[in-house]
């Protein structure tokens, strides 16, 4: 009966249209005060231990950091760089805002940071060469979600912090997955544009032209050479690398490209401030309401259940890629991760799934939970940009969401794509 106050008050507040976070922990209270064994300020305590933590400060200097170069000609640069390499081929400027996607992953470590910075770029002047602008909304949304999966990645640092996995090595179990869903919607988009007609830049770059375009895109190149070759060089940890990543983001904008002026200062990181602290409400409830999982045995429960169903290890992992699908369309995926982790890893593992590779998998299912409505929020970034229905958005997105589920098939069955990179670099698991 605890159980079903704790889901079914959680389920009425999100009917009710209570953001997550706040859902969280009023379901959490709810249940306190109904089971009686624990008093109300567990929950004040709980939200306190949730923050008590050095690598969840990586969250709120990435976040930063990704803010800082967004603002600061990065994502423009980057932007030029891909175009003058790619953009001449069919379906050009839909190609380079992939691999732009991609590379931005490498700074942002946020889906919806990704989207509105090279969205707000991409989308536009791709409606302005012909592109349909679903598509473009579409496309743009959807390889935003790629900033998840290749590292920096904010929801690798929460599954690191939840299950006490490393996390450098998640970062770099992330690279290769994030490549293959981005060559997977390059070779789409391609075809795609190919049907449709979408033709390339008729402007062919010299190679002065590609040269002098990298050199003024030097700096944008560097970031994931500094933070990524920090880490992995052993001159910082990931937090730490956040860290290096808000100064050098600061002093290229406002000093190098000096398209971030002091005066906007103020309101990026207000607007920093804001995300911060909606992603540590959502952590800080969504880790109390975990603890209550716990009191009640309930990940003990869902394990035996699963486990009862099939001895068969692929029909397990199936049925937890199915749980995940579903729980993305719906839950946050901070607080997605905090409360399902810990249940669903010890499954993993008791079929012997490796845990960064199981990791991996959760990120990229719940990377999927970016594009599918209702909670979507790569789909409702791209409806502000296009200035489209979330109904057109999504059925321009419809196309790229199967894409996806043919990496995640991929990265699911075959794990040496997660775990190639962190053997390479001696991990044992």
């Amino acid at each position: 009966m605890t159980t079903f106050v704790l889901f079914g008050s959680f389920v009425l507040f999100l009917i009710l249209n209570t953001p997550v976070g706040i859902a969280l922990g009023l379901a959490s209270i709810v249940t306190i005060l109904y089971a009686g064994g624990l008093n109300v300020s567990y929950m004040s305590q709980s939200l306190v231990t949730a923050m008590d933590s050095f690598p969840l400060m990586a969250i709120p200097f990435f976040v930063l950091a990704g803010d800082l170069m967004g603002k600061g000609g990065i994502s423009n640069r980057l932007i030029n760089v891909a175009n003058v390499f790619v953009g001449r081929y069919t379906g050009g400027l839909a190609i380079v805002t992939v691999i732009v996607c991609m590379f931005f992953a490498a700074i942002s470590g946020s889906g919806p940071a990704t989207v509105a910075a090279i969205g707000g770029i991409m989308i536009p002047a791709m409606v302005e060469k012909g592109y349909k602008k679903n598509f473009a909304s579409g496309l743009n949304a959807t390889a935003g979600s790629i900033g998840v999966i290749i590292p920096p990645s904010i929801p690798m640092v929460m599954y690191g912090i939840s299950t006490g996995v490393s996390i450098s090595t998640m970062f770099l179990a992330g690279f290769i997955p994030g490549i293959l869903i981005g060559l997977i919607l390059i070779a789409y988009s391609f075809l795609a544009s190919k049907k449709a007609g979408y033709k390339g830049d008729s402007k062919k770059y010299t190679a002065k032209e590609k040269l002098q375009a990298v050199s003024d895109a030097k700096w944008s190149l560097l970031v994931p050479v500094i933070i990524l070759g920090g880490i992995y060089g052993g001159i910082f940890t990931p937090t730490e690398a956040a860290a290096v990543a808000v100064i050098y983001g600061f002093v290229i904008g406002v000093f190098v490209h000096k398209d971030l002026k002091i005066s906007e200062l103020p309101q990026v990181l207000a607007d920093s401030a804001l995300t911060t602290a909606t992603v540590m409400i959502i952590v800080g409830t969504a880790t109390t309401f975990g603890r209550i999982l716990t009191i009640e045995r309930i990940p003990v429960m869902v394990a035996e259940a699963i486990a009862a169903f099939s001895s068969n290890p692929m029909v397990v992992f199936l049925l937890i890629n199915i749980l995940l699908l579903f729980v993305g369309c719906f839950m946050d995926t901070t607080a997605a991760i905090i409360i399902l982790a810990p249940i669903l890893l010890p499954v993993a593992l008791a079929i012997g799934i490796d845990p960064i590779h199981f990791g991996i998998v959760m990120v990229t299912n719940l990377a999927i939970g970016f594009i599918t409505p209702p909670l979507g929020v790569n789909l409702f970034v791209a409806c502000g940009i296009s200035n489209s229905s979330l109904e057109e958005v999504s059925k321009g997105v419809a196309p790229f969401f199967f894409c996806m589920l043919i990496a995640l098939a991929l990265i699911t069955v075959f794990p040496q794509i997660s775990l190639f990179l962190p053997r390479l670099n001696g991990y044992g698991g």
